[in-house]
């Protein structure tokens, strides 16, 4: 129980501090409260556009317990199911390379993210190696600079 009660201010803590951080403008971020589940989840997303490309700023949340069980990437997915990738041969948008068990959530960036033209929402979603994708997955709009979970510069 005092785990639980450490792991619920901690996390709150994050959410404000991550909320601060990602802020630096007057409208106010809607932060849900975090899901805890064995699945990875997408707690907030930062997408930066930086004119050609896209950089993405990803938080993900996964109770990690070692090589056999941790969060192993997450994904910017088009609405027709594309998934954007700096390099094509990668498994992920992000390929997360080790566990993280002590630093939950965690924030991990790619960029070099090529939007197509025309296209104004994508869906952030993570996997782990044990349940693959299912978790809490984040729509960011891209053409709204602040909405639940995320924002857009």
């Amino acid at each position: 129980m005092a785990r639980l009660m450490s792991i619920l201010i901690l996390a709150l803590f994050t959410l404000t501090g991550c909320q601060a951080f990602f802020l630096g403008m007057e409208e106010t971020v809607v932060m849900e409260e975090p899901i805890i589940t064995t699945d990875a989840n997408v707690e907030f997303v930062r997408a930066v556009n930086n004119g050609d490309s896209w950089t993405f700023h990803v938080t993900v949340r996964h109770p990690d317990s070692g090589w056999d069980d941790y969060a192993d990437g997450w994904d910017v997915v088009l609405p027709d199911g594309t998934v954007l990738k700096a390099n094509p041969d990668d498994p992920f948008t992000r390929l997360l390379l080790h566990p993280h068990e002590t630093e939950q959530p965690f924030t991990r960036s790619q960029s070099g993210l090529v939007i197509p033209e025309g296209i104004t929402q994508v869906t952030v979603r993570a996997h782990d190696l044990v349940d693959g994708f299912g978790g809490v997955e984040v729509v960011v709009d891209l053409t709204v600079p602040v909405g639940q979970n995320y924002v857009v510069e």
